[in-house]
């Protein structure tokens, strides 16, 4: 419309016209009742359109004009007349435009053929470009998931292989399933960046199948994309080699963070023997700030020796592994050091074994401690190991089964041992030998300790206990019962005895417990009290009992007064004694007797017949009683309070001895070895006391067993050496070639040797000789000890084997005196003779006869 506005005159003056209008296609032409008409038309049609414009108003201009002509222009003179004129006008008009219309129309039409022609062109290459989009899309070794908005449904195109494991339908999106767990994860959060934040992305997974997809995601008109492809050839080796690069940087990185946690020192080397990484613990072990810097300065931890012998010996095929010593933090420290060569160089690790080695040291020197206090025991243990095979016995052990040594040294199995004893007819006969030797090997099996009874064919009666170690093997311990056996079948034939004694009493007994019950009564209490059995029976309360004698002693305070004593919670429940006259005219002397298990004893004698004898018998009793316990509690304090606390000192001297704990000075030094001489001397005296303790108290056993006096001979001499050394005296043994065996107590018969002997040493002056002197008279096994020191004064001789009786002149050392003693004790146990002969002057002779025991035989003091 533009256009015709600008191509037609403006006319201000036209007459008012009808209006026109035209349609074609999309454009509308329409000429309206307007004073002024513009028309934009171009070409054909618009000159068209012109023309019958102008038609138009020539008509509408020439009817005027024609209609004044015709007024004044005679009618024969007009060939038109003014209607004539205005239809021709319109006609003419009317026939241009159709024909102007007819031809533009043709020409319109002309031009959509052309356009519909290039537009079907434009589609068919449009379609031919999608269907090959649609076959590149299609490929089957790609799949492509199209996002268009944050909440629309996405679009899959394309597919890949079925070997990959991936879905065809929307589960493919449920990466999860289908892809590593590691690969999904990292793909998913790709997604989300890529959805949010329009971050493009390329990527390699791996399928649960083991195969490796390229994933790449891209945003593309306002759509994001992710392409999914399978890689094949080289392409999928060199994802396969970026995954497993990766995987192994995350292994090296976890390695060296896990390397970096732990507190023994390692470190890396080039082919050079140069540090390429280190630990924080060889930072620190080599006193630098950080790894980096122990690196960068190249520290060493080992020193150059050792670097150049693991440098010498470590091969790809057999690494180095040896204890090194090094100096850490200024302290020397060894350490277990394996270095193995690889490829590129060498790398190494560091164990510090210090403290393994220290505890080695000890554990060894504790064994050792363990195994001498096991041989010294008087109770047989054997030691088996995992494999069931003999590993440590001590003398006692030997002593009861009387095995050979050779056999026992060569560690038999404890199957083996046990079919031996039985061949040598020294173990029980079961019915079932097969069975019984089974539950006995059973105990390396067993969670708990097992024991059993064996009684054997030479009346022994032992206790077994078997107790398996938690590293394998067996411990097997030996208590011989057989005098407990005979203690338990007098001690209950005693309290028969004594239960019928009671009962034939004639003084009056009664038992009670701790809650004031009686537990039992004789008849002569009965008697005494005028009371049946059936008010003194047992488990009758006291208060009842008490009503009962009510009728015989009227005064509330005696049996109230006994009610007391016998239920009191006191701490100490003491003994009291007293008298009682009775309403029928007895006189009775009560008392109160504190017994074992909070019982009490009430006893009432008649004092007509025997309150005296009675009395006198209960003091005895009292005093043996106590006696008794002085002995317990004595033996019981020395053996735990001094004997435990000198022990810890002489190993804690010894321990300070060795290099382990420091250099000493020579002071130090000295002190110590003091410390230890008089802990030895103070344990020496603690065992001696001890000893005649356990003589005086009845419970010494000897453990007999066949000594070979050459053998013990052979030890003496051994274990006096330094004693004899430290005085500066020798020692002479004279004694005939195969002095055979002697049936005795091996320990205490080599305690009797080293006692004489020891005395002797410190009478004897320096330089001279002792003379042991020993010879067999028939069975008897007679030795003598004489030395020549300064003797004995006549009136000394007999006091020489009294207890603490000591004169330390002319002795080297001053002891307690109870050698000598010991020797006589255990030369009675052994139902043997001591003698001693001394003269001032002259020197002193101490002779000994022990007779050779019967096997088997056990004796104690009595």
């Amino acid at each position: 419309m533009s256009e015709m506005n600008e191509s037609l005159p403006e006319q201000a003056d036209a007459p008012l016209c009808a209006a026109v209008v035209y349609q074609q296609g999309a454009g509308t032409l329409c000429l309206r009742e307007h004073r002024r008409v513009h028309f934009g038309a171009v070409g054909p049609f618009g000159r068209l359109l012109r023309l019958f414009a102008s038609g138009t108003a020539i008509a509408g201009f020439a009817h005027p004009v024609f209609a004044q002509t015709e007024a004044k222009v005679p009618a024969a003179v007009r060939l038109f007349t003014s209607s004539e004129m205005v239809t021709f006008s319109v006609i003419f008009g009317v026939i241009s435009a159709a024909l102007l219309s007819t031809i533009w129309l043709v020409r319109q039409r002309g031009n959509l053929e052309t356009e519909s022609h290039e537009i079907r062109t434009a589609l068919s290459d449009a379609n031919q470009r999608i269907s090959q989009y649609q076959a590149l899309i299609a490929d089957k070794n790609r799949r492509i998931v199209i996002w268009d908005g944050p909440n629309t449904r996405p679009e899959l195109l394309g597919q890949l292989p079925a070997e990959t494991g991936a879905p065809q339908d929307h589960e493919f999106l449920a990466f999860g399933r289908w892809l590593k767990s590691w690969s999904a994860g990292d793909l998913e959060k790709a997604i989300d960046k890529l959805r949010g934040n329009g971050q493009a992305f390329d990527m390699v997974v791996e399928t649960n199948r083991e195969e490796i997809l390229e994933a790449q995601g891209r945003i593309s008109g306002g759509r994001a994309f992710v392409r999914f492809i399978a890689l094949n050839n080289l392409r999928a080796e060199l994802a396969e080699i970026k995954i497993e690069r990766d995987r192994l940087m995350i292994s090296i990185s976890a390695f060296q963070s896990l390397l970096d946690a732990i507190d023994l020192p390692v470190w890396q080397r080039d082919s050079l023997g140069k540090l390429t990484w280190v630990n924080q613990a060889y930072s620190e072990a080599v006193e630098a700030i950080s790894p980096e810097e122990a690196i960068r300065e190249g520290r060493e931890f080992l020193t150059t020796v050792a670097r150049e012998r693991i440098r010498s010996s470590a091969t790809a095929e057999s690494p180095f592994h040896d204890k090194i010593s090094t100096v850490v933090r200024g302290n020397r420290t060894f350490f277990d050091v394996v270095e193995v060569k690889v490829p590129s160089g060498s790398s190494g690790i560091a164990t510090d074994i210090s403290e393994t080695e220290a505890v080695r040291a000890e554990l060894a020197r504790t064994l050792k401690s363990h195994a001498e206090t096991l041989d010294h025991l008087g109770t047989p243990v054997a030691i088996f190991d995992g494999d069931r095979k003999l590993q440590f016995y001590n003398q006692a052990f030997v002593g009861l089964w009387e095995l050979d040594i050779a056999f026992l040294e060569s560690k038999p199995d404890n199957s083996e041992l046990l079919e031996r004893l039985r061949a040598a007819k020294k173990l029980p006969e079961p019915l079932n030998w097969k069975s019984w030797k089974d539950s006995a090997l059973s105990v390396y099996r067993a969670l708990d300790t097992q024991s059993d009874l064996w009684h054997l064919p030479n009346g022994q009666t032992l206790r077994v206990f078997a107790t398996a170690h938690p590293q394998g093997g067996a411990t097997w311990v030996f208590e011989n019962l057989t005098e407990q056996v005979d203690l338990e079948t007098r001690y209950n034939t005693l309290v028969k005895v004594q239960g019928e004694t009671i009962d034939h009493l004639s003084e009056g007994v009664a038992v009670f417990g701790a809650d004031g019950r009686i537990r039992l009564s004789n008849p002569a209490f009965r008697a005494l009290w005028g009371i049946t059995e059936t008010e003194a029976k047992p488990g009758t309360h006291i208060r009842m009992l008490a009503d009962a004698c009510a009728l015989s002693y009227d005064r509330p305070d005696g049996w109230k007064r006994f009610a007391e004593q016998i239920t009191s919670f006191e701490d100490e429940r003491p003994s009291s004694q007293g008298t009682l006259e009775l309403l029928s005219g007895l006189v009775l002397d009560y008392a109160v007797t504190p017994l074992p298990n909070a019982q009490t004893m009430l006893t009432f004698v008649n004092m007509t017949d025997s309150v005296r004898a009675e009395r006198a018998l209960t003091e005895k009793n009292e005093a043996l009683r106590k006696a008794d316990e002085l002995k317990n509690d004595f033996v019981q304090h020395v053996s735990y309070e001094l004997r435990s606390p000198l022990t810890n000192i002489i190993g804690f001297s010894d321990l300070l001895k060795t290099p382990g704990i420091g250099p000493l000075t020579d002071r130090q030094a000295e002190y110590i070895d003091h410390i230890a001489t008089s802990s030895s001397v103070l344990l020496t005296l603690v065992n001696d006391i001890l000893d005649l303790a356990t003589v005086d108290a009845g419970i010494m056993r000897l453990n007999y067993s066949d000594i070979s006096l050459d053998g013990l001979l052979d030890d003496v001499s051994i274990q006096i050496a330094d004693r004899l050394q430290e005085s500066g005296v020798t020692l002479e043994i004279v004694a005939p070639a195969h002095l055979g065996t002697v049936v005795a107590d091996q320990q205490r018969l080599k305690q009797i040797v080293l006692k004489l002997l020891n005395n002797a040493a410190n009478f004897a002056p320096e330089g001279s000789v002792i003379s042991l002197t020993c010879h067999r008279d028939d069975t008897d096994f007679v030795f003598s000890v004489s030395d020549h020191g300064p003797g004995i004064p006549e009136d000394m001789v007999r006091a020489v084997f009294k207890r603490f009786a000591s004169s330390g002149k002319g002795g080297k050392r001053s002891g307690a005196g109870l050698g000598l003693s010991i020797v006589e004790s255990f030369v009675s146990l052994h139902n043997g003779q001591v003698s001693i002969d001394s003269q001032p002057g002259k020197g002193t002779v101490v002779t000994c006869r022990i007779p050779t025991a019967n096997l088997p035989s056990s004796v104690a003091a009595e």
